[in-house]
C-alpha cells in the first residue's frame, strides 16, 4: 500500500509562513498627499467658501436695494394720498360754501389792490 501524505505535508506547514492559502502575498502602502497637494486643496476650499460667503452677502444687500425701493415707493404714495386728501377737503369747503346762505348774501369783490 501506499503511504498517504496530507495536503500540508505536500505543500509544507504554511500556519507560521507570512503567506498562505486564502492570503495576499502583496501588501499596498498607503500614499500620503505631498505639502503642495495639500496647500493647494486647502487654498482651492478656502477659496470655496470664500466665494459661497460673497454670494450670500451679495444677495442680502440686493434683498435691501429692493426693500429700499419699494419703501421709497410707499413714502411717496402716502404723499400723494395726503395730497389728494387736503384737495379734495379743499373742493368739498368751495362746494360747501357757494352752497351756504351767508355766501349767498355776499358782494362780489370788483378789484382787489395792496395797502401801501
Amino acid at each position: 500500500m501506499r503511504a498517504q501524505t496530507s495536503y500540508t505535508a505536500r505543500r509544507g506547514d504554511f500556519r507560521n509562513a507570512s503567506w498562505g492559502r486564502n492570503r495576499n502575498t502583496v501588501r499596498h502602502a498607503g500614499q500620503a498627499l505631498g505639502s503642495v497637494s495639500t496647500a493647494l486643496i486647502m487654498g482651492m476650499m478656502v477659496l470655496i467658501v470664500g466665494l459661497i460667503y460673497i454670494t450670500s452677502t451679495t444677495k442680502a444687500s440686493a434683498y435691501d436695494y429692493e426693500l429700499s425701493r419699494i419703501e421709497s415707493e410707499i413714502d411717496e404714495l402716502s404723499a400723494k394720498k395726503e395730497d389728494l386728501a387736503v384737495e379734495k377737503a379743499r373742493l368739498t369747503s368751495i362746494a360747501a360754501s357757494q352752497k351756504s346762505e351767508v355766501a349767498a348774501e355776499m358782494a362780489n369783490a370788483s378789484s382787489a389792490y395792496y395797502a401801501d
